[in-house]
């Protein structure tokens, strides 16, 4: 089995799994302790939450605090329900290629949110314009399905300057290059190396958020539920690592990613051939049945490329979004890969796809 769909989620990092297995452990061990307990295993395993929180915070820009969530659609929705503007009905400007944590839950506080157009590589214009009324901006840092990377920088300068909050979905970008500023932003540990069921939300200092659920507020008393060391300890190392390790992934990523353009001629890059993250690669060839190519080298895992909805079969709002035709849009696929994926298993997956391919034209 070849896996090339990092995207979707990351092999877990040995050093991360070694970290989760003392908060993992029965009563013979001392690792099971509730966190939020005052007695001396609740002490080791606050602790350890401890640990990872720095750890996890030294992936962020200085200056705010980092508070621990199931996931990233957790932590989005949390930041953008409970800040003043998300409540009080402030129009939301969000990008064309949003997640969908982000467009729905804008779509849910603000009805009809405004939508920042990309070019056809994948980019926002670090000028475009929203209205005056908008109280949240919500640009992504790396986009999920085709990789491009968006000026975050001068867009959260520009929305500060305008009044507005700026959210930022960074899940794509944590551990593999400097997060970019913005008011909040949202990170999941499964996207780099560490265990699913845990993220994080990080707030600059200064800002307030009202809870979204009630509970024994463990979590600075913006978000309720116990808290798993052993899930936390997973992500506190898997931030470690990816810090430590952060050039020499981005340049393995790199050989993988040119090594993959060179085997595959046929194929057109979809999104933006600079300003992306390389272990993303986005492509589209015409006249290809998807499915039949995912069913012909099935011990191959990748993503089709149009991450149609089940129901519609529409093709996908991102690709259509860049200026992809329905036809283009349905024969693209989406090959993630990284640290743990060899220059051999791409080169093998690469020829085997381009070949299976060329017998359906």
């Amino acid at each position: 089995m070849i896996y090339l769909d990092y995207q979707a989620t990351t092999p877990l990092a040995p050093e991360a799994k070694e970290a989760m297995l003392r908060w993992l452990a029965g009563p013979e061990g001392d690792g099971y302790g509730n966190p939020h307990s005052s007695h001396r295993l609740g002490r080791l395993a606050g602790a350890a939450v401890d640990i990872a929180r720095e750890q996890v915070a030294a992936l962020f820009p200085p200056g705010g605090t980092v508070t621990f969530t199931s996931g990233a659609t957790e932590a989005l929705n949390i930041a953008m329900r409970g800040c003043e503007p998300g409540r009080s009905g402030h129009g939301i400007a969000v990008s064309a290629i949003e997640h969908s944590a982000v467009l729905r839950t804008a779509e849910a506080l603000a009805g009809s949110p405004h939508v920042i157009p990309v070019d056809g590589e994948g980019l926002v214009d670090p000028l475009a314009e929203w209205p005056e009324s908008t109280g949240i901006v919500a640009v992504m840092q790396v986009n999920n399905e085709i990789g491009t990377v968006q000026p975050v920088a001068e867009l959260y300068r520009r929305a500060k300057a305008k009044g507005a909050l700026f959210v930022c979905d960074a899940v794509q970008a944590a551990g593999k290059m400097p997060i970019a500023d913005a008011d909040m932003i949202a990170i999941t540990a499964h996207k780099f190396h560490g265990p699913k069921g845990i993220g994080a939300l990080w707030v600059r200092e200064g800002i307030e958020l009202t809870p979204s659920v009630s509970g024994g507020g463990q979590e600075r008393g913006l978000r309720s539920g116990t808290l798993s060391p052993a899930l936390c300890a997973g992500f506190g190392a898997a931030a470690k690592l990816a810090l430590e390790r952060m050039e020499q992934d981005r340049a393995h990523v790199a050989a993988l990613f040119d090594r993959a353009r060179d085997l595959l001629p046929g194929w057109q890059l979809n999104g933006s051939a600079t300003q992306r993250y390389k272990g993303n690669l986005n492509i589209h060839r015409e006249g290809i049945d998807v499915p039949r190519l995912m069913s012909d080298v099935r011990d191959i895992c990748f993503s089709a490329g149009s991450a149609c909805a089940s129901e519609s079969k529409m093709p996908s709002r991102i690709l259509s979004a860049i200026g992809l035709t329905p036809a283009q849009a349905r024969g693209s696929i989406r090959l993630g890969f990284g640290r743990y994926t060899t220059m051999a298993e791409l080169e093998e997956a690469s020829a085997r796809i381009d070949a299976a391919a060329a017998l359906q034209e």
